[in-house]
């Protein structure tokens, strides 16, 4: 997951009460879970291609020819997170790219000598990487955690590269001045494991028990989401990457300003804790993760363009492998306003 302020009363009140009710305004949807139909397993294609320092990993359906769309994963899921949204998309004409993100998967680093980071320049920075290096010039974007995050990054500074962009949760930017303000006692527990990869035993024991660690947050963060052992092993392959662990790690460390980011990616961090406004069309999803927030009113200032907001209840916080069809709706209409 990702940012304490942005998910204050979302990921803390589905710790206390699994379940949570947000007030509804805008255009809403009410999606059956994907846990209750069978899903797919397998992708139509798996590919590699060097871009930027990485050797990125990543799934493609669809005619090659067809308006790109790339998908974004978030912590801790992984590219699985589309399986079924993928087919959908293909279907109806659209080239899907769907990569892993650093430190999961099939993606590793060209250069042992790279350094393992995980702030937020640099997964945009990844992604523009990545679509230079498929030779495409402009695409429709979603994405949902740090996936989210990472859309709203290129949608804010590389307008040009997006033509439209689907997001889960809304305006997604770690600001790092606001990541040192405190927040309630119940909203703070929400982020316990935040403060247990500050540590060293945290590391250790993320790096441990990375396998169900990550389980419970899955089940933590979607309560309603009855996922089989099957699907989330099949996405636990992903974090043995051998790099996995050091980016997560330095990712939240960096939230919390408690590690340096790199020089090279300062230009592009001091432009997102601006929190430039998104002028692409774009739709934002509110699911039960964001509890009060569901509403998208928190960010709805931040989009200036053509823009809707959809509210999925009875959705966690994995939206697009939890409801494929609105998830792939929600991206072909963004394609449309």
């Amino acid at each position: 997951m990702l940012n304490r302020r942005q998910f204050t009363q979302g990921f803390a009140g589905v710790v206390a009460t699994a379940s949570i009710a947000g007030c509804s305004t805008g255009r809403a949807a009410a999606p059956v879970s994907a846990a209750s139909t069978p899903g797919r397993t397998s992708f139509a294609s798996l590919k590699q291609i060097k871009a930027g320092p990485l050797d990125i990993g990543y799934a493609e359906d669809g005619p090659a020819n067809g308006q790109p769309v790339i998908l974004l994963h978030g912590w801790p899921y992984d590219i699985f997170a589309y399986v079924d949204v993928a087919p959908i998309l293909a279907a109806a004409g659209y080239r899907v790219i769907i990569p892993y993100l650093r430190g999961y998967g099939t993606t590793t680093f060209l250069s042992a000598d790279t350094v393992r980071n995980g702030q937020q320049a640099t997964t945009a920075a990844d992604l523009v990487a990545l679509m230079d290096a498929l030779h495409i010039d402009k695409a429709v974007l979603g994405g949902y955690d740090w996936g989210g995050r990472t859309v709203t990054s290129v949608a804010a500074l590389w307008p040009e590269r997006v033509k439209a962009a689907a997001m889960v949760s809304g305006y997604l930017l770690n600001n790092l001045k606001a990541q040192q303000q405190p927040l309630a006692p119940a909203a703070e527990r929400g982020w316990w494991y935040q403060y247990y990869f500050a540590t060293d035993r945290g590391e250790a024991g993320y790096r441990q028990n990375v396998h169900d660690f990550n389980k419970l947050i899955w089940q933590t963060a979607s309560p309603g989401w009855k996922f089989s052992d099957a699907t989330y092993d099949r996405s636990a392959r992903s974090f043995t990457n051998p790099d996995h662990v050091a980016i997560v790690i330095h990712n939240y460390r960096w939230m919390l300003s408690l590690a340096p980011g790199e020089a090279q990616y300062d230009a592009i961090e001091q432009k997102l804790q601006a929190a430039p406004p998104i002028t692409v069309p774009a739709i934002t999803i509110g699911s039960d993760f964001d509890g009060a927030a569901i509403d998208g009113k928190a960010y709805r200032n931040k989009f200036t363009g053509r823009y809707e907001h959809r509210i999925f209840r009875g959705i966690g916080h994995n939206v697009p492998q939890e409801a494929p069809q609105d998830f792939a709706k929600a991206v072909m209409d963004a394609d449309r306003l």
